[in-house]
C-alpha cells in the first residue's frame, strides 16, 4: 500500500545520510512534495522523508520499520527507488536504495511545482567549506545545510548564541546573521535576509558537480 510522505531536507552529496546526520528543517522552512512508500505492509500512519541522499533516506513518522524491510520510494520525478531498511532508531529508520537517484532532478521538479511568486528553497542538505567571521575572529567551517533564510555550520570554537556573523561561501553572496543555537561543535544561523532559489540552484548544482536539468521557471 501507499503511505503520503512529506520531504523537507535533502543531503546533496554521495554518501548515506545516517542517523548522526541532520536536525529536522525548522517549522517555518520551505517544504518539498510529497512523496510515497510503497511496501506489501499494512501500515496507516504517515511518514515523512527527513533527508536523502542520492544513495539513501532517512524517513520519520508513526510507523514501526524493522530492520532489513523491502520498499519502495515513490518520488514527484517518477523515480521509484527499491530500498532497504538499514537502521532504526526510534520512529527514525535509515534506508539505503539499491540504485541511486537523481537528487537535483527532484529539487528542480519541486520548485517547478510551487507557485513562481512564492517559490521558497527549502532546506538542502550538503557539506563544503565556508569561512565564518565575528568581530575579529575567522574561522573554517563545515557547511552542513542551507535554506533560503538560514545554515547550519560545523566547526571547532563557533560563536555562542547572540553573536552576529558574516559567511563567505564561494560563488554566493550572504546576507549577515545570528546564531540562533549552538551545541557543541554544532551552530544554526539565521540569515537577516531571504537566499532566492534563483541563485541557490545554480550553485547548488554547481557545487554538487550537477549536470543540466531544467531550471525552474
Amino acid at each position: 500500500m501507499a503511505r503520503s510522505l512529506s520531504l523537507t531536507s535533502f543531503v546533496m552529496e554521495h554518501r548515506l545520510p545516517w542517523a548522526e546526520g541532520s536536525s529536522p528543517a525548522p517549522a517555518n522552512a520551505g517544504r518539498f512534495d510529497q512523496a510515497a512508500i510503497i511496501d506489501s505492509g499494512h501500515r496507516s500512519a504517515c511518514s515523512s522523508i527527513l533527508s536523502v541522499s542520492s544513495l539513501g533516506a532517512i524517513l520519520s513518522g508513526g510507523t514501526a520499520f524493522q530492520k532489513g524491510e523491502q520498499l519502495a520510494i515513490e518520488l514527484v520525478t517518477g523515480q521509484r527507488p527499491a530500498a532497504t531498511v538499514d537502521w532504526v532508531r526510534g520512529d527514525e529508520a535509515g534506508v539505503r536504495f539499491k540504485q541511486p537517484i537523481d537528487v537535483l532532478a527532484l529539487i528542480n521538479r519541486t520548485l517547478i511545482n510551487q507557485p513562481a511568486e512564492r517559490r521558497t528553497m527549502p532546506r538542502v542538505e550538503m557539506r563544503c567549506g565556508v569561512r565564518l567571521k565575528w568581530g575579529l575572529t575567522v574561522c573554517d567551517a563545515v557547511l552542513r545545510n542551507i535554506s533560503a533564510r538560514g545554515m547550519q555550520l560545523e566547526a571547532e570554537g563557533l560563536p555562542a548564541k547572540g553573536t552576529y556573523v558574516s559567511i563567505q561561501i564561494d560563488g554566493l553572496i550572504i546576507p549577515a546573521g545570528e546564531v540562533m543555537w549552538r551545541k557543541d561543535n554544532l551552530a544554526g544561523i539565521q540569515l537577516m535576509g531571504e537566499l532566492g532559489w534563483s541563485s541557490l540552484m545554480p550553485w547548488i548544482r554547481k557545487t554538487c558537480g550537477g549536470g543540466g536539468g531544467d531550471d525552474a521557471a
